[in-house]
């Protein structure tokens, strides 16, 4: 028998954005040659479906499969499997269950083996029924409500879909949450039944274990990891934000103000806050804090941290938001970013960008008076006048366009200033019109104002200054300039050498 070979890394198709659910009909491969995916309008149920198609197997292979899990189970050294690569992983799987048909004087013909070996990689090496989902680039969250139910996923293109994966028994869901919290580097339980962790790929997984506290049994959302983030042009390329909007925050990130990006669950603060760090200047040293790791900034001179739950009961090992910030003002950062602010982190958060540190943050809330409500009641409860060291407020949103689901940067805000009450006088220079799904701007930009207050720097300069990368940006979505490396290399030659590229891409 030849050496089993599975395509771990499938390129991913250019899906058609089609308006009319009912006229969707797409296949792709997953995991070739196995495994690919069918996205189709069904009519018995009037819902897009997410079909996956799998080997089928044959009641004798089902025996045969059920037989070598369970003798891998007993051979397999977990602690080589944890730290092989998926490949090696591959290879050892396949190396020893030849070995075991060859002791078991199997008759198992090529054919049902490629079948089985799937399935045996899927479970040993994968994450069993899901596997498939994690390998799709378009699905965004996989989502499990417990069991008789299916799994739910969020597609990038065609959004919400229900799957044909569905666990019958509570039992194997069960097992499949400790398996999660394994991979996690976790521990559940019934006395510890909630898991909050990262896999190893950095996709957020959020899961309950028992029945007690989700009527339909354990529960798991996994939100996937986006090895390479979304770059300033694409977000442009989607119709997210405006080149304007994106040439402001590269003129704020250059001379180191602050900003706070808002928005609901899911709205996109975490894109867009690793595409604007593409506009940190290169020699910049940036250390980011997170609760688990979204962040995935291009550049060298970061220091990423990630904060830690206890390693037993009560509070021993945790290191928290708040301590790891606190660290991070003592190691000279130029820019400090956190995941997402919540509590009395915010605290530490603001007395940095008071002492000069430039700092970028995400917070939950739909609206500048929601945000500054949020920041002055407890659990953050910060003085109002600490608020004037923040420059604007970034608010995205969820919003159907043209029947379709999308995310867009609905409304940037100034901070002008924040009175003892807390009362804000804001100016808010960009919006979208979800009307005619157009964004505006205005010629008055306040932090402009501030700019040139700190620096020196005459105001019309700046206008220039942002009038022209503006151009530059649109410039880049028209050439269809998306890729990662590219667009750094472009941005960070600007820094150094803007006279060079403008020419190079004819912009005056």
């Amino acid at each position: 028998m030849k050496q089993i070979q599975i395509n771990l890394n499938p390129s991913m198709p250019a899906l058609p954005k089609i308006a009319d659910k009912t006229k969707i009909n797409v296949r792709y491969a997953l995991i070739p040659p196995y495994v690919s995916v069918h996205i189709h309008w069904d009519q018995k149920v009037g819902e897009l479906l997410y079909e996956l198609e799998e080997p089928i197997l044959t009641e004798k292979e089902k025996v045969l499969l059920n037989s070598l899990e369970t003798s891998l189970g007993e051979m397999i050294n977990i602690n080589v499997l944890v730290q092989k690569t998926k490949e090696s992983k591959i290879e050892y799987i396949d190396r020893t269950t030849r070995l075991l048909i060859e002791e078991l004087d199997l008759k198992v013909s090529e054919q049902t083996y490629k079948k089985v070996f799937y399935y045996l990689f899927r479970d040993f090496v994968g994450l069993n029924e899901i596997e498939p989902l994690m390998k799709d680039f378009f699905i965004e969250d996989v989502e499990c409500n417990g069991i008789n139910t299916p799994v739910y996923i969020v597609h990038r293109i065609y959004r919400n879909m229900k799957t044909n994966i569905t666990y019958k028994s509570i039992d194997k869901l069960s097992s499949f949450v400790e398996k999660l919290a394994q991979r996690c580097g976790k521990y559940v339980s019934y006395a510890s039944p909630l898991l909050d962790g990262a896999l190893p790929d950095g996709s957020r997984v959020n899961a309950t274990y028992t029945k007690d506290i989700a009527s339909r049994g354990p529960t798991f959302t996994i939100r996937k990891f986006t090895k390479i983030p979304w770059t300033p042009v694409q977000l442009l390329n989607m119709g997210t934000l405006s080149p304007e909007m994106l040439a402001f925050f590269w003129i704020l990130l250059d001379y180191k103000t602050n900003i706070l990006i808002s928005g609901g669950t899911a709205s996109g603060k975490t894109t867009l806050l690793n595409a604007i760090a593409f506009f940190i200047p290169p020699e910049a040293r940036v250390v980011s804090i997170e609760d688990t790791k979204e962040l995935n900034l291009p550049r060298e001179n970061w220091l990423p941290s990630v904060a830690r739950t206890a390693l037993s009961y009560g509070k021993t090992g945790e290191v928290d938001l708040f301590s790891l910030l606190k660290n991070s003002f003592r190691q000279n950062p130029d820019y400090v970013i956190v995941g997402e602010v919540r509590g009395k982190e915010a605290f530490v958060l603001f007395q940095g960008m008071a002492s000069g540190h430039s700092s970028i943050s995400t917070i939950h809330a739909d609206s500048v008076d929601t945000l500054i409500k949020r920041l002055e009641t407890p659990p953050i409860e910060l003085s109002p006048t600490l608020l004037n060291v923040l420059d604007c407020v970034v608010i995205m949103t969820h919003a159907i366009v043209n029947k379709q689901a999308t995310r867009k940067l609905r409304e940037i805000v100034e901070i002008v200033n924040v009175n003892n009450k807390g009362i804000a006088l804001t100016n808010t220079p960009f919006v979208w019109n979800p009307k005619d799904d157009v964004f505006y701007f205005k010629k008055d930009l306040k932090v402009f104002s501030k700019i040139s207050r700190k620096y020196g720097i005459d105001v019309i300069q700046l206008y220039k200054e942002f009038e022209v990368r503006a151009s530059l940006l649109y410039e880049l979505q028209r050439r269809k300039m998306f890729d990662f490396a590219q667009t750094q290399k472009i941005i960070n030659e600007y820094h150094k050498n803007p006279t060079a590229v403008l020419a190079a891409f004819g912009v005056k």
